[in-house]
């Protein structure tokens, strides 16, 4: 019998807080299983499946639609706190009761608001190019990254996930690619959905006294993972979590920008695995980068 993969799973439903999520679930059962939160804009189908299938050798991975996006019913909510909201009802409806959470860019700050509202949920946090409540984005170019135009319309993210070095342009390519196989794909986030989405982010990064606070409730190991020039969430917000989580790490790649494990798949599964295996375990007070010697060196 052939192994499911990224690209053979099926889209299955579940019914929660009156929402039909849309889900597709694969990988290797008995471990605690890692949920996905999805990027704006993005679907299930735009997942790195040299991500996720990597993952999958060693647990189960559960890639979902949360409510309002593509395949989902319901309305995408205006804040990432009802957001957040919603994909805990989608793992309870699964019956799960105990999860690690991966958060990619607006998919972070629902991931951090997940780990806020239920942490007894979660066990193990990993944050990707991502920021927190607050969140500096004045430097950000994604308004005018958004705006532009392309040669093909999936290049826009070439620019968004990739520097312009020819290395990295050159893991891009290799990412689309990856990225285009499977036949039965989403449909595209709508233009209502992605308006609530941009709500939601000016909602998040606004600023307030103490508004970084709440990251120190968040108990759990966390793994922040960033490039070294993020352009959509500037990379100095992750240095800003790491100073205000209490049992975090942080690893920088080097020439990325926002899709950073894209650009470095194999590296970020193996990174990725050895903290959900806790073989580099957190405790407070460890140091602020993981020691692995063997990070690529910049182009």
């Amino acid at each position: 019998m052939s192994r499911v993969t990224h690209q053979t799973a099926p889209t299955q439903f579940v019914e929660a807080n009156g929402i039909r999520f849309a889900y597709r679930r694969f990988g290797k059962a008995g471990a605690v299983p890692i949920v996905f939160n999805q990027h704006f804009l993005g679907t299930m189908d735009y997942w790195d499946p040299a991500v996720t299938d990597g993952l999958a050798k060693t647990r189960e991975v559960i890639l979902f639609n949360n409510a309002g996006v593509s395949s989902s019913s319901g309305d995408v909510p205006a804040s990432f706190s009802e957001m957040g909201a919603n994909a805990i009802a989608f793992v309870r409806g699964l019956g799960l009761r105990r999860v690690d959470v991966l958060g990619f860019s607006i998919g972070g700050m629902v991931a951090q608001e997940i780990t806020v509202q239920v942490p007894d949920l979660v066990r193990r946090l990993i944050l990707v190019g991502t920021g927190p409540r607050g969140a500096d984005i004045s430097a950000s170019k994604s308004a005018e990254i958004f705006a532009g135009t392309y040669d093909q319309p999936e290049y826009l993210w070439l620019a968004v996930h990739f520097t312009p070095s020819p290395a990295s342009q050159a893991a891009g390519l290799a990412f689309l690619e990856r990225k285009w196989r499977r036949p039965d794909r989403d449909p595209e986030v709508t233009a209502k959905a992605s308006a609530a989405q941009r709500e939601a982010i000016g909602k998040f990064v606004a600023q307030t006294d103490g508004v970084y606070d709440y990251l120190k409730s968040i108990r759990q190991p966390v793994l922040i993972v960033q490039g070294t020039n993020d352009i959509i969430v500037p990379t100095a917000n992750s240095y800003t979590m790491l100073q205000y989580l209490p049992n975090a790490q942080l690893i920088v790649y080097p020439d990325a920008n926002h899709g950073s494990f894209y650009q470095y798949p194999e590296l970020f599964v193996d990174h990725a695995t050895r903290f959900l295996d806790g073989v580099l375990p957190t405790p407070e007070g460890a140091p602020d980068r993981l020691p692995f010697p063997f990070l690529p060196a910049a182009a």
